[in-house]
């Protein structure tokens, strides 16, 4: 698909269409979720990194469980991911340490 998807805003986009399911506005949310209703907007904009904790926040003002939205966001964004390619581990070649000049000279 060549394109990047940002988990930030996969995040945003599912607390978002949450809210507007709910038909909540962000005020309310916000309030609830005691963050800023600006700072509220740039995460479901996904202009914003919002910390766990924030999550967690915004996720029991909404009513939802925190992980059902990170397992639904995992669904959507392995459709976007591609699938890594191995990078092979250069193997590195033993050369035997030589002997020791006086073990070679009494071996003679």
């Amino acid at each position: 698909m060549g394109e990047t998807v940002v988990l930030r805003s996969l995040l945003g986009d599912a607390l978002r269409e949450t809210r507007l399911q709910q038909q909540r506005t962000l005020r309310e949310v916000s309030s609830a979720a005691r963050v800023s209703l600006g700072y509220l907007s740039e995460v479901e904009r996904g202009q914003k990194e919002a910390s766990s904790e924030l999550l967690a926040s915004i996720c029991r003002a909404l009513g939802v469980r925190l992980s059902d939205v990170l397992r639904d966001v995992s669904e959507e964004l392995a459709v976007f991911e591609p699938h890594p390619e191995p990078h092979p581990v250069p193997v590195l070649e033993v050369v035997p340490e030589p002997a020791p000049v006086s073990a070679v000279l009494s071996a003679a």
